[in-house]
């Protein structure tokens, strides 16, 4: 058989699968490379293993990119509804967890399989532990170097995703494609991603490792109100991993650690009517003692055994806007080892917004996380990874070589 392709696509991950059978059930030979063993690692892996494949309420507002009105056009053309229903076509049960999120009731496995099997129909190939030596074009010929041999195709598709858990075998490859010809690459650095600290905070932080509370953390004018868990080197959990798009290091963020409480109003009426009890027991109501026990080490230890009522009402004047608005400096984030996704990539002024192809170099696309797109928490970036794959996808099958 010709090793000419229609398109090939660079990276066997959702966005690249999604392009794939897009194109190839309307009629597209179609090739899938991926330098890992397997298809879809990051599908089988995320949201614990039961894949959080898309939210209920997906809307431009849920994406970080330098032009906020790029992301518009795919997700209009290919909805979180359009996926559900053929999750709901193949069969596979889910449910839908807070703030709209939706999880497989099974196994992840279960998304990876439904986007094989289509794939299969379709007629793409897809090969895996396939190393990309290079890939070059010549008159609107795209030739793909490669651990089996060379292959040329009409359009070349850069799915190759970011940098996030290079464990998985992650590279700037797709960066580096989009340099090679001449597109730009925003800065980049990990996402959705936990803090790390240095000095008091972290050795406190260790000590309350496993504790969890409900917190809103903000950075500038951005506010997110979930989970906040502490860890051995500082601080996670889902409200953490959403700032962490918005961060800026060096910068300091402010948690309110009583996010659905008045703590003034909370130990003036305690005073009032308790006036012999301590103020570790009032907020001991509120948050976890041992987190109660290291905020009074640090904010009132001089005061910590006497009775809130013979305690100043500044003093718990400034105990309570210290739970509301605590300021602090991270050192940093634990880095592409633990983070969900990579902030930045190629500049999206480079792609149009309609098919993901660039504007500069026919017949070359980048979708998914490679793009400067990046969606919160939530099935977000799923999300963007289907609607920019199906664009291409479309485009593809309408695309005709030179």
């Amino acid at each position: 058989m010709s090793n000419h392709y229609d398109a090939i696509v660079l990276g066997a991950g959702a966005a690249g699968l999604m392009a794939a059978w897009q194109a190839g059930k309307r009629g597209k030979r179609v090739r899938v490379l991926e330098r890992s063993n397997k298809a879809g690692r990051k599908i089988l892996m995320s949201g614990g293993g039961r894949c959080n494949f898309t939210n209920l309420d997906v809307t431009a507002d849920n994406f970080l990119c330098s032009n906020p009105h790029f992301v518009k056009s795919a997700l209009n053309q290919y909805t979180a509804w359009d996926f559900i229903g053929s999750v709901i076509e193949h069969g596979i049960p889910y449910h839908e967890r807070k703030h709209g999120q939706l999880f497989c009731d099974n196994k992840a496995r279960d998304i990876l399989n439904f986007l094989l099997d289509e794939c299969a129909a379709s007629g793409v190939e897809i090969s895996t532990r396939c190393a990309i030596e290079s890939v070059t074009e010549d008159n609107g010929n795209y030739r793909v170097e490669t651990g089996l041999g060379p292959l040329t195709a009409d359009a070349v598709v850069v799915a190759t995703g970011g940098l996030s858990i290079p464990s998985m075998g992650t590279t700037p490859f797709g960066y580096e494609i989009a340099t090679q010809f001449g597109l730009s690459v925003s800065p980049l650095r990990a996402s959705l991603v936990p803090y790390t600290f240095s000095g008091e905070l972290k050795e406190m932080f260790a000590r309350l490792s496993g504790n969890s509370i409900d917190a809103a953390i903000r950075f500038g004018s951005t506010t997110f109100e979930e989970a906040l868990l502490f860890t051995h080197r500082g601080l996670s959990g889902p409200v953490v991993l959403q700032i962490s798009n918005y961060w800026q290091p060096g910068q300091a963020i402010t948690i309110n650690l009583l996010p659905q409480h008045d703590a003034r109003t909370q130990l003036l009426e305690t005073k009032a009517r308790s006036p012999r009890t301590v103020i570790r027991t009032v907020l001991s109501t509120l948050l976890p003692k041992s987190l109660v026990l290291e905020l009074e080490s640090l904010w009132w230890p001089a005061d910590k055994d006497r009775p809130i009522g013979e305690c100043g009402n500044q003093l718990l004047f400034d105990i309570a806007g210290k739970l509301h608005a605590w300021e602090i400096v991270p050192a940093g984030t634990e880095g592409y080892k633990t983070a969900e996704v990579t902030l930045g990539g190629v500049d999206t002024s480079t792609l149009s917004s309609k098919t993901m192809e660039c504007t500069s170099q026919r017949g070359l696309f980048f979708i998914g996380e490679v793009v400067d797109v990046t969606g919160h928490l939530g099935g977000f970036n799923f999300q963007w990874a289907w609607s920019s794959g199906y664009a291409c996808g479309l485009a593809l099958s309408e695309f005709e070589p030179l």
